[in-house]
């Protein structure tokens, strides 16, 4: 009777194993918030069986929370909309390689991390937005023309320190050097039609209004003033253009939205297959539209909104540099007086 008794438990025991064994999921760490992502993780589950769990959070906030929670943490993907978080979070031991031959094939090399501990999943451009009534896009070619005279008074930006005007800053150390790229900022703040102030939308919509000429957006604040269904929002999509700066030298800055496996992610396997899925064809469409940002695997071309805005040629820097020269960037915007 005794012996029986062993052998039911051992039974129930190795059925509770293997019920543990096939229960699949991913946690998700998030900070890139748009609820069409979520059609993303419902087609990966209903393809896999893998079940997709996302706690949401700002990304910093979602770093520290990884630093404090260590190797007792239920994260498996880390997702963020800046690569020099990304690229903070892989210098802080918190990413692992994904090691994936996949990933490494369709996503170019400037817009991964070369070990294989993030991956760029879309990409939106650092434009300028210009009136189309007051500004010949030919007069403006460079970043750099920005900081010239003849812009005095027509410039508009958001903060100099939000992480897009700081990526920007940085690679333009990285291009152009500290000193250069010092003088190139006092020259934009001297040309600013106003003190920053607002999103990049924002001064979309001022440029229209005639508050200022020319401003710097990341190209997805455009392309959902392009596609919106309001009328105010299709009267400012007319009065502007987009300037894809630089393509005569280095070529346009861009950032991502991108993801990484956690270093003691519990579900490492599983993490992986999602982070592949999000680069496939059928997923980088739905992926890069809900934000109207470009796919990062070239074989997905960008919404037709996008696409009408011309083709252009983007900086070759690999991300991660923007991390590299972000506190020169905050020194000298801080002297610029770029607040």
């Amino acid at each position: 009777m005794l012996r029986s008794k062993i052998g039911a438990l051992a039974l129930l025991a190795g059925i509770g194993v293997c019920s543990a064994a096939q229960a699949q999921e991913v946690n998700v760490y998030n900070s890139r918030h748009y609820n069409t992502d979520k059609a993303i993780y419902e087609a990966f589950t209903k393809k896999t069986g893998i079940k997709v769990n996302v706690i949401e959070g700002n990304h910093d906030e979602l770093i520290q929370r990884l630093k404090a929670e260590g190797a007792s943490s239920p994260a498996d993907l880390f997702i963020t909309v800046d690569a020099g978080r990304l690229a903070l979070a892989a210098r802080e031991g918190l990413l692992a390689p994904a090691k994936s031959e996949l990933l490494d094939r369709v996503i170019p090399p400037n817009l991964r991390d070369a070990e294989g501990q993030w991956y760029g999943l879309s990409m939106r451009a650092r434009i300028v937005v210009y009136a189309k009534d007051r500004v010949k896009p030919e007069d403006l070619k460079d970043y750099e023309d920005l900081a010239k005279p003849v812009w005095k008074g027509r410039v508009l930006t958001r903060s100099g320190t939000h992480p897009y005007n700081l990526a920007l800053t940085a690679s333009m150390v990285a291009a152009n050097g500290e000193a250069k790229t010092e003088e190139w900022a006092k020259g934009l703040v001297a040309n600013f039609a106003r003190a920053p102030k607002g999103g990049d939308t924002d001064q979309i919509k001022a440029v229209a209004a005639g508050e200022g000429d020319v401003a710097l957006s990341n190209s997805y604040y455009l392309g959902k003033l392009l596609t919106s269904s309001k009328p105010d929002d299709q009267e400012v999509a007319k009065k502007v253009g987009a300037i894809f700066p630089n393509q005569g030298n280095r070529g346009t800055h861009v950032n991502l939205s991108g993801a990484g496996v956690v270093k003691t992610a519990p579900h490492r396997a599983d993490a992986v297959k999602l982070l592949e899925f999000m680069a496939s064809p059928e997923a980088q469409r739905a992926f890069a539209d809900s934000n109207m940002e470009f796919p990062v695997n070239p074989a997905v071309q960008p919404h037709p909104a996008l696409a009408a805005l011309g083709a252009f040629k983007q900086d070759p820097l690999n991300a991660a540099s923007y991390l590299d020269h972000n506190d020169q960037a905050l020194r000298i915007m801080d002297r610029a007086g770029w607040k």
